[in-house]
């Protein structure tokens, strides 16, 4: 079983990298990127061991062992995209049991190169242990490959567990919410990597914890192994291969649970409710209906919006609490209407095969466009513009409206508008029906990061006038300039708009196969 469902994850990756030259450029760009990251990672563990300190190296090793865990759990939250190459929905008819197809679909996911990069990166402990005694080297492997098992395991659990909860209307908040807050584990994640210099010289009792949770428990065995206390060596591994084992246990569970839901990731609602109401001019406004209703539902959507809007409203506030003034609380609105744009980056793959009925209907290309644009300027707008009305004076600093305001309407036209843009330029296919919002084949989370970088990148080199105008009524003390640069936010945001609408129009007309084939589930 284990054998053919990592054949059919091999077979399946190269063909959907084949079909798509960017996804596979992407793939491979990610790929190297992440080798690099491991190299300096296992590079930093193998050289941390100094003067014959084991105490201080298994400290790093441990803190860097918890960076790598937290990275197993928000980067897929924050990219809206895990690994599903083989969807379990797939094998729902197979006459095999869910610990079974836990068993299969786990030692398929070692088939790709996460995994690898992982085990590169872990593999910086064995390097520390041989400077140390064979024995501890041994105890190293061992713990390497379990922590490895370990952090696939909690990162398909939670995954999954957070999307059986956004599946529901009834627990589709606590499962966003979950979300956002997985989705700020980049924070503590980002803190220990800029001081990874002073990682030494932590106190002692956050050395303490990041000893006593599971991602350190590999290094305080090699530590014990080095000591000779065997007892304490075998029990952290023992321990992993316990957590290991009954997270696979949870993860049969809840794909139980998943194969015996119907294979439909929109919630169900009337149509009484306040968009009910609305009504529908014209082609452009029954999509802006169709799209903010299936903006509202899609727990796929959802997955991908919310927890980078999350991070985006908090990640402004969190220097705040560690002392520095106000910190950027009054920009949290940019930064949110920012990362939420990137969550826009892929309409037509959302819509899959379905945009055959756009493509050869005369004359809806223009307002399918359009109306996807308008519902973006709303779902994005609306919670957003109330944070930049409000923060500024909330946090007592008045002086800084003309900067929230101009940036915010040039991030936000912008963003949608280069949302709505890189959709129709470099779609990929998403799962149409499956149980984890999460879920992506074809492996296209390094292509899905490239894309969200070229919408950030395009917000901030679109910024640059807005900027320019700001610091220069800031260094000449002139307000009435500060405040000329709101008009011209408005302007730019609306004129990027404007242009990305029509190149999109143009591609959906004359590249329309194209794009259709590009969103075709692999």
């Amino acid at each position: 079983m284990a054998g053919i469902l990592i054949r059919m994850r091999l077979l399946l990756t190269k063909r959907a990298l084949s079909s798509s030259g960017w996804q596979g450029f992407g793939y491979v760009v990610g790929v190297l990127i992440g080798t690099v990251f491991a190299i300096v990672t296992a590079t930093l563990i193998g050289f941390a061991l100094r003067d014959g300190d084991v105490a201080n190296g298994t400290t790093v090793a441990a803190t860097i062992f918890g960076i790598w865990t937290l990275g197993w759990l928000c980067g897929p939250v924050l990219i809206g995209s895990s690994d599903e190459t083989i969807q379990p929905e797939h094998l729902r008819l197979l006459p095999i049991s869910s610990r079974q197809l836990a068993g299969g679909l786990l030692a398929a996911a070692f088939a790709g190169p996460a995994p690898v990069v992982n085990l590169i990166a872990f593999g910086g402990l064995v390097a520390l242990a041989a400077q140390v005694s064979w024995a501890a080297t041994l105890v190293a492997v061992v713990g390497v490959v379990l922590q490895l098992v370990f952090v696939v395991l909690l990162s398909r659990v939670v995954l999954a567990w957070i999307g059986a909860a956004m599946r529901s209307r009834r627990g589709k908040d606590i499962g966003v919410l979950l979300a956002g807050l997985l989705g700020l584990a980049y924070y503590p994640m980002s803190l220990l990597m800029s001081h990874v210099s002073a990682l030494r010289d932590m106190p002692p009792w956050a050395a303490t914890t990041l000893r006593s949770i599971p991602s350190g428990w590999a290094p305080v065995a090699v530590e014990a192994a080095a000591q000779g206390n065997w007892l304490l060596a075998l029990l952290p591994l023992l321990g992993l291969a316990v957590v290991s084992l009954g997270l696979w246990q949870a993860w049969s569970v809840l794909l139980a649970r998943r194969l015996a839901a119907p294979m439909n990731s929109v919630a169900s609602g009337a149509g009484s409710g306040l968009l009910g109401r609305v009504r529908q001019r014209g082609p452009v406004g029954a999509v802006l209906i169709k799209e903010l209703r299936t903006w509202s539902r899609d727990s796929r959507r959802r997955a991908a919006l919310l927890p980078v809007l999350v991070v985006g409203i908090l990640m402004p506030v969190f220097p705040a609490f560690q002392g520095s003034g106000t910190g950027g609380v009054p920009f949290a609105g940019v930064t949110s209407v920012s990362f939420a744009a990137l969550a826009g980056a892929n309409l037509f793959g959302y819509d899959g095969t379905a945009v055959w009925q756009t493509l050869v209907t005369p004359g809806a290309v223009r307002a399918d466009v359009r109306g996807r644009l308008l519902a973006l300027l709303i779902v994005l707008g609306l919670p957003t513009l109330l944070l930049v009305l409000i923060l500024p004076g909330a946090v007592g600093r008045w002086d800084l409206y003309p900067w929230v305001l101009a940036l915010y309407a040039a991030a936000l036209g912008v963003g949608v508008g280069a949302a709505v843009l890189v959709s129709a330029l470099a779609p990929y296919p998403i799962p149409p029906r499956t149980g984890n919002p999460f879920s992506g084949s074809g492996n296209p989370g390094c292509a899905k990061v490239l894309l969200q970088f070229t919408v950030l990148f395009g917000q901030l080199f679109a910024v640059l006038p807005v900027v320019a105008i700001l610091l220069i009524g800031h260094f000449t003390e002139v307000k009435a300039i500060e405040w000329l640069a709101v008009p011209v936010g408005i302007g730019t945001g609306i004129a990027a708009a404007i242009v990305c609408v029509r190149i999109a129009e143009k591609r959906l007309t004359t590249g329309g196969p194209e794009l259709l084939d590009a969103v075709r589930p692999r």
